[in-house]
């Protein structure tokens, strides 16, 4: 397979991921507002580069999530508490990645607000 087929596998993928998972887009939606949100604020570079890995990390974790689902559901068609435990660990480490980005967006963020509000 060529590097070019192997990009366009890539983006068919983040295509599966967005169109199959209403989780994915509300991630997206999210990472989006987060983006503006710190753009009006005027982020510095460090803080920008926390943003982007909680960002990427969290979409990272729903992609390979949405993947482990995909499989799982391939080799256990049937309901087994080994395949729901399997979905479940992998759904957590999305939360896992979630919350360490709400917590790393509250360290840059509310900071900046507060001032914002005369609250120095």
């Amino acid at each position: 397979m060529s590097r070019f087929q192997s990009f366009a596998c890539a983006l068919r993928g983040l295509r599966v991921l967005f169109q199959s998972q209403v989780n994915a887009r509300i991630h997206l939606v999210a990472a989006a507002l987060v983006l503006g949100l710190g753009a009006a604020l005027g982020l510095s570079a460090g803080e920008w580069i926390g943003v982007v890995v909680a960002i990427t990390l969290v979409m990272m974790a729903e992609a390979l999530n949405t993947a482990l689902e995909f499989v799982v559901d391939l080799a256990s068609p049937q309901w087994r508490a080994l395949a729901r435990d399997a979905k479940d660990v992998a759904a957590a480490s999305v939360l896992l990645a979630s919350i360490g980005a709400l917590a790393i967006g509250a360290i840059i963020v509310l900071p900046k607000i507060w001032r914002l509000l005369g609250h120095a």
